[in-house]
Parts: C-alpha cells; structure tokens; sequence
C-alpha cells in the first residue's frame, strides 16, 4: 500500500467523521488535502477542477451514510430539506459548468475566500429576528440556487451555506446540521455530475471520468462512509456552542491552508 492510498484512506475518515459531525459533506477538507496529493500526477490547469469533482463525487456516499444516521435521530427537518431542493439541484450543475471557465488561481482564491468568509460568521453567531417558517417562498428559491452553485464551485456539500442560513433563521444548531447533511446528496450529484460531463471535454483532465478522479474517489468513499454516522452520533452528545466555535475555526484554518498553496 503506498503513502497516497494511506493518506487518501485518512481524508476519507478524517473527512466523513466531520460530515456526520458537522453537516458539511466533507469537500472543505478533501478539495485543500486533494490539491496537495493530486498535485504531483495531475495538471496544474485542472488539479483544482479535479480536487474539486472528486470531492462532489465522494460527498454523493458520505452524505448518504450521514444522512441515515442523522434520520434515525429524528433531527432532520424534511420540509426545509424539501423547499431548497428544486433550485439547489439547478444551481450545483449551473456551478460545475461555470467552474469550467475559471483559472486554477481564481478559483483557489475564490475557495479560500469563501471558506473563511463562512468562518467569520459562524464564529460572530449572526441571527435574524424572523423565523424560518416565515420565509417567503421565493427566498427559498433563491437561496437554494445560489447554495448550489457556490457549492458547486468550490466542491462542498453546502452545508457551510446551509448550515448558517438555518442557524440565521433560528433553526437550532443540531437539526441545522442534520438538515444541511441532507441538502449535501442533491448538491453532490447535480454538481458531481456537471464535472464529470465538462471535464470529458478537456484533454488534460486525467485519473477517472471528466474531472472525478476514480482512485481517489473509491479510497475516500470506503473510509468516509465508515466514520460518518460516529460523527452524527458525536453530534447528538456535545455542547450546540462549541460545536459552533469549533465549526468557525476549522473552516478559518482550512481557508487560509488553501490561500497560502
């Protein structure tokens, strides 16, 4: 066994556990870990694309084993999962297809950015005065878009997105991220998907289908979807405000990991 299929096996349990953990589908961690592993046998005018398809790829299996043990729980909350769906699946392929067109620099940049943006304001705990039964249907739509398509870019399950958007709304952190780990499997296929049709087209694309690259993908998946559901479970068991906390220093730390590569 060489050292890359060890390192991918730790990403993917490093990686699932915090899926279950925090509702996030994992690519915030696999898109920065996968731009330093792919680097040496992937081109760097499609390392980011291909970090970033992989990890839509494996979030499709993470999300599905953090998923069901975030149901038996009882924590997720269908009819906000429901709301988000229709635009969150338009707005995850519409992504995958404008990542096609950005430079590995802007959309590394656009990542880090985006990653240390969400850490802000989970650390400053940001909420409205509202609730979310009370929204407007049409914010669902728009918010559900444009959760896809951000989502997309950077190769996350959305749950940086959703997660705060429920916790905004004053959605308890817990079922928050239960809901968001849901919200992640329409994201994930829709936006793994428009990798993989975008990057048949590209010659330099290597190691899989279009932007997936299928070594990486079956190594994490086996080890992600084994540590998942101890993450949901850990979930269910530790204080809502250090989840919180915790979650926003995180995302800070990987942020500027991706900005300094």
């Amino acid at each position: 066994m060489n050292e890359t299929l060890i390192l991918l096996l730790l990403l993917g349990a490093f990686s699932g556990f915090v899926a279950g953990l925090l509702g996030v589908g994992g690519g915030l961690i696999m898109v920065p870990v996968l731009l330093y592993l792919l680097a040496p046998t992937i081109n760097q005018s499609v390392l980011m694309h291909t970090a970033i398809g992989t990890a839509l790829a494996a979030i499709v299996f993470t999300s599905l084993s953090s998923v069901y043990a975030h149901h038996k729980h009882g924590a997720i909350l269908w009819q906000n999962f429901f709301k988000l769906t229709p635009t969150v699946l338009l707005g995850a392929y519409s992504g995958a297809i404008v990542a096609k067109y950005m430079s590995f620099d802007f959309l590394r940049i656009f990542f880090a950015f985006f990653e240390i943006s969400v850490a802000v304001i989970m650390w400053f705990g940001v909420s409205a005065s509202g609730h979310v039964d009370n929204l407007a249907r049409w914010v669902w739509l728009i918010v559900g878009y444009i959760i896809g398509l951000v989502s997309a870019i950077v190769g996350i399950g959305g749950g940086t997105m959703t997660t705060p958007f429920l916790v905004y709304n004053n959605v308890e952190i817990k079922k928050a991220i239960a809901t968001s780990a849901a919200v992640g499997m329409p994201i994930a296929i829709a936006g793994s998907l428009g990798f993989i049709v975008v990057g048949l087209s590209v010659e330099d694309a290597t190691g899989g289908i279009g932007f997936v690259h299928l070594e990486a993908l079956v190594s994490i998946v086996v080890a992600s979807i084994l540590f998942a559901p101890l993450g949901a479970k850990v979930t269910h068991i530790v204080d809502s405000k250090k989840l919180k906390k915790g979650f926003s220093v995180f995302l800070g730390f990987l942020g500027v990991m991706v900005f300094l590569f």
